[in-house]
């Protein structure tokens, strides 16, 4: 059996999932990477020398299936969840909220309580939540979603108390303007709108998040990053973005 540190990293199919698995990999770490997407994830898995299994964290049963094939965790890394629709409260889709509450909420939780055994067991435990700076401000259009990361960073923030003493960290990303599917997914497809947020601007990339990550799990043991805001440069809130003039 290795000896390397384990980790676990969820919606690891593409985007900061993907990147930060990668990551890990060079980092030293033995890797198992989950997502739906499993032919997308085998791909990732080869490319970069993980072990890939079939994760949906917003169902139950799938999430259990999971856990018992990982043998011990070291690093649990939240990644999975992401925006639907942009429409006002007034003009809300239920069916939207509903997903990105299961997937970004009530999925970290069920990973975190699927695996915290194992982590606390393994004396040197860390969680790793991707959150939004969505979990801190709030935008027009963007109820569900900022909703959904501030429930995350709640989460986040209670699981540090209540693992007070143990040996298990508690660490939250919040990435500004990330270039990944985000947008992609977030408009249905429309490839032109998800564009947009990005226009005339340098926004962050999977890699600068997945850097901040192994950053934070390869502090010493004493050492806890609570929360770590990343935004681009040219971007000062959710809505306030320095943006080029199109030539």
């Amino acid at each position: 059996m290795s000896n390397k540190p384990i980790a676990v990293v969820t919606g690891a199919s593409s985007g900061i999932g993907t990147a930060a698995a990668a990551h890990l990999v060079a980092s030293g770490y033995q890797v198992y990477i989950g997502a739906r997407r499993l032919d997308r994830l085998s791909k990732v898995a080869d490319a970069i020398g993980a072990t890939a299994l079939e994760l949906d964290v917003t169902d139950a049963s799938s999430v259990l299936a999971f856990c018992e094939k990982v043998p011990a965790v070291n690093v649990l890394v939240n990644s999975a969840g992401g925006a639907l629709g942009f429409e006002t409260i007034a003009d809300a889709d239920e069916e939207k909220w509903r997903t990105m509450f299961d997937s970004n909420v009530l999925g970290t939780m069920r990973m975190v309580r699927a695996l915290l055994p194992k982590m606390e067991a393994s004396g040197a435990g860390h969680i790793v939540n991707i959150s939004s700076i969505a979990g801190i401000e709030v935008y027009p259009g963007g109820g569900g979603y900022t909703a959904a990361k501030h429930a995350v960073r709640a989460l986040t923030e209670t699981l540090r108390l209540e693992l007070l003493g143990k040996p298990i960290r508690v660490t939250e990303i919040a990435p500004g303007l990330v270039e990944t599917e985000f947008s992609l997914v977030r408009f249905g497809g429309d490839a032109e709108r998800a564009k947009k947020p990005y226009e005339g601007m340098t926004p962050l990339t999977a890699d600068d998040v997945a850097e901040a990550i192994v950053w934070a799990v390869t502090r010493p043991a004493h050492v806890n990053i609570d929360t770590m805001v990343i935004r681009p440069l040219d971007q000062a809130t959710a809505t306030l973005i320095h943006r080029k003039p199109n030539n």
